[in-house]
């Protein structure tokens, strides 16, 4: 589900968090972030229970109607086409995807189902559900172009549940285009034949993906006054004073895969860091950064500093 460049955001958001704690405890914060990565994990389990206990309240919504004295023929017979639909199945018939919920403990939702309620009533009254159920007839394709098209206009959009999820973990709030893009992307990639069987998106890639978030944060943290030499007199017209923070813990990053990461492109390290530095610094802070690295990224090459092998040849 992460991918290096969030990898680096989640490192850049610890260390600015260090600097500013001033905290001398590597290990605990190593922890913390772990953690933050972890938690990003937590919410995409979270959005993925979200899909099923809407089927759920559905259910319930149906079962209500049939009960009620003065029922109507539709009432007393109801098109179940939305709570039968196929993904809903797949998803709470998936070993993988439930034993990821028993282990994370996501219960959140049977706590908090009045959010449910809200999402389940825009659905009812949207013109996508009102076009999905014309008819009782459907097909896997149908049903999963439907989840995904309710997940991308009215669930992942949807206020009050961004206002839920902030009051439950602020950082949620910045992590949630990420989990929304991977839950979208799990979505798609489901099949008919295969969906029980497929395996939920884990937190990292590979262990390798791990190892790289933690010795980035670790060498960079370790290395912070050697680091900081580097960018002497290579920042002209700029007080120390005058780099914004998170800047300063960027351009560290980089000079640190520069040196110390030797299957990394040059390339790579500045392109994700100019793109981070867009995303979460000041508008000239790309423009300024980019000066900086490409700077340093030449004098490194011209005094051969650069130990680049394999990928990070290219």
């Amino acid at each position: 589900m992460l991918t290096r460049r969030h990898i680096r955001v989640k490192v850049m958001q610890s260390l600015y968090a260090f600097n500013q704690s001033q905290n001398d405890n590597l290990a605990t914060e190593e922890k913390f972030l772990l953690k933050s990565m972890q938690e990003m994990y937590d919410l995409f389990l979270l959005q993925i229970s979200l899909i099923t206990e809407i089927r759920e309240h559905a259910e319930v919504f149906l079962e209500k109607s049939q009960q009620k004295h003065l029922a109507t023929t539709e009432e007393k017979d109801p098109n179940r086409k939305f709570v039968d639909n196929q993904i809903f199945k797949i998803l709470n018939e998936n070993e993988s995807i439930q034993n990821a919920l028993e282990a994370h403990k996501i219960t959140h939702w049977k706590q908090d189902d009045e959010y449910v309620a809200i999402i389940w009533n825009e659905i009812r009254n949207s013109a996508l559900y009102e076009e999905y159920m014309e008819t009782r007839e459907s097909s896997f394709k149908i049903d999963k172009e439907f989840i995904i098209a309710i997940f991308k206009e009215i669930i992942a959009p949807n206020d009050k549940l961004y206002e839920y999820l902030e009051d439950k973990k602020l950082t949620w709030v910045d992590d949630l285009p990420l989990v929304n893009t991977a839950l979208l992307k799990f979505l798609q990639k489901l099949k008919e034949s295969t969906g029980r069987e497929k395996r939920i998106t884990q937190l990292f890639k590979n262990e390798e993906d791990k190892e790289f978030a933690l010795k980035l944060f670790q060498k960079t943290y370790l290395n912070d006054d050697s680091l900081s030499e580097e960018m002497l007199g290579k920042t002209p017209n700029w007080d120390k004073d005058r780099i914004a923070e998170v800047d300063m813990v960027l351009i560290k990053m980089a000079i640190c895969e520069f040196l110390k990461f030797s299957s990394i492109p040059v390339k790579v390290t500045i392109n994700e860091y100019l793109e981070i530095a867009k995303e979460y610094s000041t508008p000239k802070s790309s423009i300024f950064i980019n000066g900086v690295l490409d700077k340093l990224s030449k004098e490194y090459q011209t005094e051969e500093k650069l130990n680049k092998t394999g990928r990070g040849l290219m």
